[in-house]
């Protein structure tokens, strides 16, 4: 599909995968892209490719993966690019995976923008506007782990931060080829190219969207040092008791070690009820050590506090 920009003179190509021949035709009049074409051909994700050895063909030409289920890692989608003064070409952007997408909207913002950069910017920027949509969904449910930390704490919501990290880390390596491409643009086209106003809010918005990756990571390694601090304090304690019970009950393993002697002269031995007795001593003390440990909530996940609402208690 050629999508024409009468009123500054631009086009966009919006081509589909089995069309990527017609690139040839598009870029004649610059540097052969063969390599280019392999990797669209391929489904490759190929590396950010800047040419400017003709003097006013300069064009930036790489792919982007524009969705990523962050359970899957197979389950992406990209699309290549090739950007120029005079066009620009999409090879297998498909906005029915974009589900927020406004494609009219776009098409209408980019009628007023002033060259392919800017209307690049614009389809960047809508691209953008994608993944900080689920950044926001992503805050909703870090919020929520935040109080679940203190209502109701275990290994379980360890497990979710984590999760949480990594999600975050994948939502992060989505941008940072939209910083590269950003970068890229300057290099390539320098002065008032990359001055337009759908440009600049395309910075706006990539910089928002990496302060908002950056301050969430920070949160995520602040909850992750308090679980670690729980841990260790609650670890020190159940150490602690451990030694305790091991001095206390030094004097009854000592006495156990005297049952088991053979001395001529052991009065106990004597006693009709003795083995019942070692039996319900043996079992009374078990139960009382169980109980205890239990009561101090040492039994189980060791991250899960005895009181609501409490950290170390």
């Amino acid at each position: 599909m050629e999508h024409v920009f009468r009123h500054h003179n631009w086009k966009w190509y919006q081509l589909k995968n089995e069309e990527a021949d017609l690139v040839h035709e598009i870029t004649q009049d610059y540097q052969p892209c063969d390599d280019w074409l392999q990797g669209i051909k391929e489904k490759k994700s190929n590396l950010l490719q800047i040419d400017v050895t003709k003097l006013n063909k300069e064009f930036l030409r790489g792919s982007i993966v524009y969705q990523q289920n962050v359970e899957d890692k197979e389950d992406h989608h990209l699309f290549h690019f090739y950007v120029t003064r005079e066009f620009f070409i999409t090879v297998g952007l498909d906005f029915e995976i974009l589900k927020s997408a406004n494609v009219p909207a776009m098409l209408d913002q980019m009628e007023r923008a002033t060259s392919p950069i800017e209307g690049f910017s614009v389809l960047l920027a809508e691209i953008l506007n994608n993944f900080l949509r689920r950044i926001d969904e992503f805050e909703m449910r870090l919020r929520k782990l935040m109080w679940r930390i203190q209502e109701n704490n275990n290994t379980s919501i360890l497990d979710n931060i984590y999760n949480s990290r990594h999600e975050l880390l994948i939502r992060k390596n989505l941008m940072m080829p939209i910083m590269e491409i950003q970068m890229g643009l300057e290099e390539t086209f320098s002065g008032s190219l990359i001055e337009g106003p759908e440009y600049q809010r395309l910075s706006k918005r990539l910089k928002r969207g990496l302060r908002l990756v950056s301050e969430y990571q920070q949160e995520i390694d602040t909850m992750i040092n308090l679980e670690e601090v729980v841990s260790t304090h609650r670890g020190n304690e159940i150490m602690k008791t451990l030694t305790v019970f091991t001095v206390l009950f030094t004097p009854l393993m000592a006495l156990g070690a005297l049952w088991g002697m053979n001395f001529e002269f052991m009065p106990e031995l004597k006693w009709k009820f003795g083995y019942l007795y070692a039996i319900i001593l043996i079992v009374v003390s078990t139960v009382a050590i169980y109980l205890y440990l239990r009561l101090k909530g040492w039994m189980g996940d060791i991250l899960t506090p005895k009181e609501k609402d409490s950290f170390f208690k």
